[in-house]
């Protein structure tokens, strides 16, 4: 029997992927038959495709649409919506094209009439319990199933439709709002749990017209083990999931003329944002932002690169003193690899399913959260402003993001250091409705004191780009070589990519000094104790992949011997955050991706210690340097007496 979790029901780790537990392709009785052409007809259109190409796949070449619901790229094969049915010739039944495999010739209609009635009746069925009307969801005009009524002419309701909600809709959790009366059972959201994220917290339970998509034991969401990750939502076809919205709250908070309204911005929402607006994936509008938000009305528009740029002094330090104690004072109890702690889900993971490795974790706060803390204490200083009327909010593609900046730990500044997470989708509502043009307005600059931010905390934006912002300093600092020497045009390409899990390996030739930044957290004066060592790092992305890694750090494995581990929650890292605009897609992302590179490879400016503003800070506020009493009062979590982080 497989292992039971006390808060979720069965372990998502403990079971097989919903792909090898419905479907079982068809057996392969010859090697021939791998990688060999099988010739099928598709709409009177002759093709030869692979051996175990799906239909789906197989129109898609002839550029044939079929409908669908359940489907997604990022995701197992499901075939249980039923509205991508075809008709093959010679078989009594419908087929799911998502689901069937091109196993030999085919004579396929992706259109007969049976075939659109068949797609016109499951849609009516749908529509008969999806409760609501679409003026007031938050899909409205981007809802698959609505697109889908009107390609086929739904213009009643065939079938009867449901006029009261049967779920209360549940918003126990900062990040996730769940309406289940919008349900259409699509299980997508359980699949991207279970399988693409391997957290566990949804699924299918009863049968037959009770089925219903629920929590363990249906507990709220902000009752389970749910990490906030929001990657749910952005896989949804309908509106029954969303994120919660503070913008009201925001706006309230602009029309008072008591309050100081400031927001953040990070860079991945500044590339995807103009999906919103029709723009395509990849196409940045950083600088147009800038000028929408001003005139939206907040007072201060500030980049997070600041602060990312910030983290990477903080963390390299943090890593720098972890290794000097291991090596030079040979202390047992020190904690290697050090795990990134930028990503809020991918640290409410580890909380969850690796309470032993808390302590791994950097204590650096996220690079929203550092930015809170100093604009509470050391903006409000500068600007001669009273921190209570100081609202904060942060512009982010994580719907983790609204958790963490709820956390109780978060408040080092003596108030809420952070008082809004907004997503990407939530920004871009808020614009609309200001009627502003966004892609064609204006470009301007971010606010000083901090208008200026590096490429390294820009490239945060994508899986790797912590690592390699951490590595364009810290091989700099500790060898005293150019990094720009050693990787051409600072691209550390071996940590980029969307691959789950990657590895590499940096050899230290030679030592410098220790800046004299850091040589009070240091407590030396050269690198000498790197000298000859080889600095091993890893990457991951997708809760699923951080659990590979985990394991084998359990186990003892490859990453166990590794120094620094950059984790983070959502698939290809913020660019694929659970607030970015919808539909997501492997493309999608990529796209979002050569964005963020190519801004960072116009800049001048591209290593976070080379920052004239962090510096500066560092001189004047955080004097003691990075890891210094100052600092880690206000940039890194606290733990209580008996060491445990405080959740």
């Amino acid at each position: 029997m497989p292992a039971k979790d006390k808060n979720n029901g069965i372990n998502g780790s403990d079971r097989a992927p919903l792909s090898q537990r419905r479907f079982k392709m068809p057996e392969i009785r010859d090697e021939k038959d791998l990688g060999a052409k099988v010739k099928i007809t598709i709409d009177d259109h002759d093709l030869e495709v692979p051996f175990g190409t799906t239909i789906l796949e197989a129109a898609r070449t002839l550029s044939i649409k079929i409908p669908t619901l359940c489907h997604h790229e990022d995701l197992c094969v499901a075939g249980v919506c039923r509205i991508c049915v075809v008709e093959i010739e010679g078989q009594r039944t419908l087929q799911a094209a998502c689901a069937y495999p091109v196993t030999g010739p085919l004579k396929i209609s992706t259109y007969s009439p049976k075939v659109r009635k068949a797609r016109r009746h499951n849609l009516d069925l749908m529509l008969k319990h999806h409760y609501g009307e679409c003026y007031s969801c938050v899909r409205n005009n981007n809802c698959e199933l609505q697109s889908l009524a009107k390609e086929y002419g739904v213009d009643f309701y065939r079938f009867g439709h449901d006029d009261k909600p049967h779920h209360e809709v549940d918003r126990s959790s900062y990040s996730v709002v769940r309406d289940m009366n919008k349900c259409i059972l699509c299980r997508r959201c359980v699949r991207t749990c279970i399988d693409l994220q391997e957290v566990g917290v949804l699924e299918a339970v009863n049968r037959g017209p009770h089925t219903e998509i629920a929590t363990f034991n249906d507990m709220p969401l902000g009752d389970v083990v749910c990490i906030n990750c929001g990657q749910c939502i952005n896989r949804c076809p309908v509106g029954a999931l969303r994120a919660k919205d503070p913008s009201d709250e925001i706006w309230a908070a602009i029309d008072d003329p008591k309050k100081h309204v400031i927001i953040q911005t990070a860079p991945s929402p500044r590339a995807a944002i103009g999906e919103c607006f029709g723009l395509p994936p990849g196409t940045s509008v950083t600088r147009q932002l800038n000028t929408a938000l001003r005139r939206a009305g907040f007072d201060k528009v500030f980049d997070t690169n600041f602060t990312a740029d910030l983290t990477i002094m903080e963390e390299a330090t943090e890593l720098l003193i972890r290794l000097k104690k291991a090596l030079v004072d040979k202390d047992k109890t020190v904690k290697l690899p050090q795990f990134t702690s930028c990503s809020p889900g991918w640290v409410k993971f580890c909380e969850h399913f690796y309470p032993e490795f808390t302590d791994y974790l950097s204590s650096c706060k996220s690079p929203q959260q550092m930015f809170g803390a100093l604009l509470k204490t050391w903006y409000a200083e500068k600007a001669k402003i009273d921190p209570k009327d100081i609202v904060t909010v942060a512009l982010m593609p994580c719907s983790a993001k609204k958790y963490e900046c709820n956390r109780p730990e978060m408040t080092s500044s003596g108030f809420k250091d952070v008082d809004y997470g907004l997503t990407s989708r939530e920004l871009a509502q808020m614009i609309m409705e200001t009627g502003l043009d966004l892609p064609n307005l204006p470009a301007s600059d971010f606010d000083d004191p901090v208008g200026e931010a590096s490429g390294a905390g820009l490239i945060f934006g994508a899986t790797g780009g912590v690592m390699e912002a951490a590595l364009r300093t810290a091989v700099e600092v500790v060898t005293g070589i150019k990094t720009e020497d050693i990787f051409k045009n600072l691209d550390i390409t071996p940590v980029r990519g969307f691959e789950g899990v990657r590895y590499y390996e940096i050899p230290i030739p030679k030592t410098a000094a220790v800046p004299e930044l850091l040589q009070k957290s240091l407590g030396v004066k050269t690198f000498d104790f790197l000298k000859g060592a080889t600095l091993k790092v890893a990457v991951a992305h997708g809760t699923a992949n951080a659990r590979k890694v985990m394991e084998n750090i359990k186990a003892g494995g490859k990453f166990a011997e590794a120094h620094f581990v950059e984790f983070m929650a959502c698939p290809g890292g913020c660019l694929g955050g659970g607030g970015q605009p919808i539909p997501t897609s492997p493309e999608i992302r990529e796209a979002r991706a050569k964005a963020i590179y190519a801004e960072d490879a116009g800049l001048e400016l591209r290593k976070s210690h080379e920052n004239k503003h962090v510096v500066d800070l560092y001189k004047e506020f955080l004097k003691d340097g990075p890891c210094g009493h100052q600092s880690h009062h206000l940039l890194h979590t606290h733990y209580l007496k008996r060491g445990k982080r405080i959740v």
